[in-house]
């Protein structure tokens, strides 16, 4: 039986990373077969090619090379884990997927957005998440909770990351049956139960522990 593929999307600091992790640890709990996995990144190569994305010394990087660069550590991470997961019947859970690259080098750096749905198509294999959720937050919120040193993308103007909030909210318009609008603002654990209810109803769980 094939798998699921779940996808955790959203703007920066909207808590997409913390809720992935707890709904990882439950499904942990209650069946077992999952993967928890993100992008750019999750294998060796990919996680080569996300130092280079990230690293405010690149920050001439052209637009078009930044999306081939998304697309190739996708690539890379579909045919190593994604594909054979999902064959095997495990549940993927990845931070962040294709509409993350719809989103932030579409929208947000002006790129043909039917340009990189056609070379999305080629790198996954035809792949699409079972389920998406977006965590929306008010950009500069979102932002404010970023206490590290940024990277290069989070380091882009406020007017970037504004099209970037409004890409994945016309996504949700268009996508509504697969793509869920999480308030990022709501309790941690309010929020948990939010996307439970959603995973539960996916993968057949009624009350998991």
């Amino acid at each position: 039986m094939r798998g699921k593929l779940i996808t955790f999307e959203g703007s920066e600091g909207s808590g997409k990373s913390t809720q992935i992790k707890l709904i990882y640890a439950y499904l942990k709990r209650n069946k077992g077969k999952v993967l928890l996995l993100r992008e750019p990144g999750g294998v060796a190569l990919s996680e080569k090619i996300r130092r280079i994305l990230l690293d405010m010394k690149n920050k001439g990087m052209a637009k078009e090379c930044e999306m081939l660069l998304y697309m190739a550590a996708r690539a890379q991470l579909v045919q190593e884990i994604i594909e054979p997961a999902l064959k095997s019947g495990t549940i993927i859970l990845c931070d962040r997927f294709l509409d993350s690259t719809i989103v932030y080098q579409g929208y947000g750096c002006g790129m043909d957005i039917g340009l990189i749905k056609s070379v999305g198509a080629l790198v996954t294999r035809g792949i699409k998440p079972d389920l998406t959720f977006f965590f929306d937050i008010e950009t500069k919120k979102g932002l404010k909770r970023i206490l590290r040193k940024k990277d290069r993308i989070e380091s882009r103007p406020l007017s970037y990351h504004n099209r970037v909030r409004s890409g994945y909210r016309e996504l949700v318009r268009m996508e509504p049956e697969r793509i869920k609008l999480i308030q990022g603002t709501l309790d941690r654990k309010e929020i948990h139960q939010k996307v439970r209810a959603f995973v539960n109803r996916l993968v057949g769980l009624k009350n998991g522990k």
